[in-house]
């Protein structure tokens, strides 16, 4: 609300831990510069590749950040991950084994007119003209949402949040554009508590996604889970894994799910993300995960409200639980508890 207070309605856009980069096109040549303005077009030929179909316009100038991201999910990788493609040499190995996506969020000139002085409304609505969205591309339109309710507001920060994000940041929509630095014109808001969950969580396999990217041949890419509702004898969604298996378990894990498919959701399941495939609540597995978030993507402890809870950044540990029940899994109410704990932690910290 303060921050509201101080900017009036504005955009609010995710905050990426990535790199940013300045895309320069002129014709069928693309160029590809650092905060520092080195040349690093070779090292990101895909970004490159992705300019050239995408951007609408014989020569243009983008700024954008480019963030590492796991195509079976779709979450986005750590700072420490992504860094890795800042590489001069064996480009195409680390291309396939860290994928990147620049999320492009501002426009400085495009076929002989600048907009450095055009205000960000100005700005934001050209460059959704000038880029054209593709499935799965290496570029994409960083999302907004303009707004001046703090309850939208805190909606579209948990789920950012629940994405693997930081955070957003809230930019004044008369504001101009300002070259390496941020300005008065930009609020960053962060998440308050970030550490790794001292607990693992035993979930409740309900369905699969199909795979994509280096998985698409297995046919399975990641898992939903789901925690248990004790009051409702219901099970509930709270993460979506795509990591913590092998290429021969992700192949076993699909032929034992496939044995428990159903062409529909299951009854006693709660879920607002629709798998590819859905499955019996039979099998429990061990997930560890760096915290546990607010999601508008899943239903566990979503009693009516518009977000629940997520795991971030959750990977199995092991294999199936055949010791555990599906009704001896983590409960909503244990996940509640340890968000509770987490964040007090948090303040105490602070």
């Amino acid at each position: 609300e303060e921050a509201l207070r101080r900017l009036g309605r504005c955009q609010a856009e995710p905050k990426y831990d990535g790199f940013r980069l300045q895309i320069h096109r002129v014709g069928d040549t693309v160029h590809l510069f650092s905060r520092n303005m080195e040349d690093v077009s070779g090292q990101f030929p895909e970004i490159a590749e992705a300019t050239l179909q995408q951007v609408g316009a014989h020569s243009a100038i983008l700024e954008g950040e480019a963030v590492g991201y796991l195509p079976e999910t779709g979450e986005y990788l750590p700072f420490q991950v992504t860094v890795q493609r800042r590489r001069k040499h064996r480009v195409e190995a680390m291309q396939e084994a860290v994928p990147l996506r620049l999320f492009a969020f501002d426009l400085l000139y495009a076929d002989g007119r600048e907009f450095l002085t055009a205000p960000l409304i100005e700005r934001r609505a050209a460059l959704e003209r000038l880029v054209t969205p593709a499935t799965e591309s290496a570029l994409a339109l960083s999302p907004v949402l303009v707004t001046d309710d703090a309850a939208e507001l805190e909606r579209f920060f948990d789920e950012i949040v629940s994405e693997g994000l930081e955070g957003i940041m809230l930019k004044r929509l008369d504001g101009v554009y300002t070259a390496g630095a941020r300005s008065f014109n930009w609020i960053k808001l962060k998440r308050g508590y970030q550490a790794e969950l001292a607990d693992t969580i035993d979930c409740v396999l309900v369905g699969y996604l199909y795979g994509r990217g280096q998985r698409a041949r297995f046919g399975i890419g990641s898992l939903l889970a789901a925690v248990y509702d004790e009051k409702r004898d219901r099970f509930q969604t709270v993460a979506k894994i795509g990591s913590g298996l092998s290429d021969e378990g992700w192949v076993k894990m699909r032929e034992l799910l496939d044995q428990d498919a159903v062409p529909h959701r299951p009854a006693r399941v709660d879920s607002v993300l629709q798998p590819d495939v859905w499955c019996e609540p039979h099998y429990v597995v061990e997930v560890q995960a760096d915290e546990i978030t607010r999601s508008p993507l899943h239903a566990a402890g979503r009693d009516g409200e518009p977000t629940g809870y997520a795991l971030r950044f959750p990977r199995m540990v092991g294999w199936i639980r055949t010791d555990k029940r599906p009704e001896d899994a983590t409960t909503v109410e244990e996940i509640i508890e340890m968000f509770r704990i987490q964040r007090l932690r948090a303040t105490s910290a602070s």
